[in-house]
């Protein structure tokens, strides 16, 4: 029995990906992939032989699709097209984001429409299962006709050019796959485009960075939980009548979550103990996380179908005898969500910057200035809020949608583009920075937790706090506090506070 990852086109899941991508499972073609690539590649084949005009097959590319190409020239058509199109800039991207893209790619070719010869499609599983990643940097796409640049100096490392990281060394293309024991590919007729012209980059950008949000998201009820018990918040306004009325599922299930969370808490109030009502930063807690987690979940259902999908050009419908030029290459579909993805976590920063801020502002926390012992002689968290405080400016900046922009090309015969790519890649950026204010907010709430009594704490709160504190000690004097920052931003990325808390009170909602 096969433990991998097997290909088929069809039932790829985003768990799967991260599996591949990000802990190195291997990966293999199933029979049936393998079937369904031969029968379009014979298509092609038949199509070349009968002299057919079909565009990228006979033809040009972009503007020069009125060129035809005789089949004695196709094998150098596609090859110029790699060499041509490898036109990104900038750093690369990890090998996390390009294995993810290979996968993706392969699995878009194991749909049987695209019509690579199967030992194309079985080269990138090899470079997949023996490590060899291909250079892709991370700029230059405008996510229509697709991810060209990027995915062009994937492909130049199949041919025994480009550059690549293989053993966690740099080398070239041909040097890498030469270590690893692939022979490099040629390719021949319609293969260059089929392997450049689709919405891979973006979709595995905006998938790795998903991903990880949907356990940000669930942090951020723990750390707002948190938060809640260091200010004696009230828990009435997380009853789930008050949420039902209203019934957002991810307004209902952040209310869920922080009322489980906080169970056994002594450290929470209710409505009129000590005041009527918290700040909308307590108060609407569920509703403002609930909106971001909407939208997260929306993003999730666009990436189960793109990843599933077919997106390259033209494509090829053996069965029927066709051939379709049209535009499933166009990132128009992720570019939206990609761009609803970075707006929906800059908004989870946002509130946890203004957590902070209540929890080191004395006239709104009733705790010690900054929380500090010694104020005055220390600074305590001063800095910390301004950290936070910088980072959510910037996630303002970076959440301008890419997709309402669009630059004609290719002689405006493609003349509105998606920048899908554009809005992945900022949307990770922006992932970043809320975790960093979310481990900001983690570190300000158990430092004002121990300035009351930490024993009360809740079932779930008290995970996160345990998990803190086996890392980072109480602040009673000034020290270096981006240490302390990196500690918990590792904590974050190994997911271990929503591991441990979902070990103790189940699966939190999304």
């Amino acid at each position: 029995m096969y433990n991998g990852v097997m290909i088929d086109g069809q039932g790829l899941t985003i768990d799967q990906v991260v599996q591949v991508a990000r802990f190195g499972a291997k990966v293999a073609l199933t029979e049936g992939a393998k079937e369904r690539i031969i029968r379009a590649r014979k298509f092609v084949d038949e199509l070349v032989d009968s002299k057919k005009v079909v565009y990228g097959i006979t033809t040009g590319f972009g503007k020069f699709s009125d060129v035809v190409i005789s089949k004695e020239e196709t094998t150098d058509l596609q090859t110029n097209l790699i060499i041509s199109h490898a036109c990104g800039v900038g750093n690369p991207f990890s090998e996390e984001i390009v294995r993810a893209i290979m996968l993706l790619r392969v699995n878009n070719l194991a749909k049987g429409h695209s019509g690579v010869e199967l030992k194309t499609a079985e080269t990138l599983v090899q470079m997949l299962n023996e490590g060899v990643h291909p250079i892709i940097p991370e700029k230059g796409s405008l996510g229509a006709s697709g991810d060209l640049a990027p995915l062009s100096h994937m492909v130049l490392v199949m041919l025994g050019l480009g550059e690549a990281i293989y053993a966690g060394e740099r080398m070239s293309g041909a040097e890498a796959m030469k270590r690893a024991g692939i022979p490099s590919i040629q390719l021949t007729s319609k293969e260059g485009l089929a392997l450049i012209n689709g919405t891979q980059v973006m979709t595995a950008v905006g998938l790795i960075t998903a991903y990880e949000a949907m356990q940000l998201v669930k942090l951020s009820d723990v750390s707002a939980a948190m938060t809640v018990e260091a200010l004696r918040g009230i828990t009435d306004a997380f009853d789930p009548r008050l949420h039902q009325v209203r019934p957002h599922q991810g307004q209902i299930n952040t209310a869920s979550n922080m009322l489980r969370i906080l169970e056994g808490s002594s450290l929470t109030t209710r409505q009129g103990e000590i005041r009527v009502q918290d700040a909308y930063t307590l108060r609407c807690i569920p509703q403002i996380h609930g909106a971001s987690k909407d939208a997260l979940n929306y993003i999730v259902e666009r990436i189960n179908i793109e990843i599933n999908a077919v997106t390259d050009n033209p494509i090829l419908f053996p069965e029927d005898g066709v051939v379709f030029s049209g535009g499933n290459f166009h990132g128009q579909p992720m570019a939206l969500p990609f761009d609803f993805l970075g707006i929906a976590l800059s908004e989870v920063a946002n509130v946890a910057e203004r957590r902070i801020e209540r929890l080191v502002n004395p006239q709104l926390s009733g705790l010690p200035a900054f929380l500090t012992p010694h104020g005055g002689l220390h600074s305590g968290f001063m800095i910390a809020q301004y950290a936070a405080a910088a980072l959510v400016s910037e996630n303002k900046v970076l959440a301008h949608p890419a997709s309402v922009d669009s630059i004609p090309s290719s002689a405006n015969q493609e003349d509105h583009v998606s920048m899908g790519t554009i809005a992945a890649r900022k949307a990770k950026e922006i992932l970043f920075n809320a975790q960093n204010v979310i481990a900001i907010e983690l570190l300000c709430a158990a430092q004002a937790i121990d300035f009351g009594d930490a024993a009360g704490l809740g079932v779930g709160t008290r995970k996160a706090y345990d998990i803190i504190r086996s890392e980072v000690a109480k602040i009673q004097e000034d020290r270096v506090m981006n240490v302390d920052f990196e500690k918990i931003y590792g904590i974050i990325k190994s997911n271990q506070i929503i591991t441990e808390v979902e070990k103790a009170l189940g699966e939190l909602a999304i």
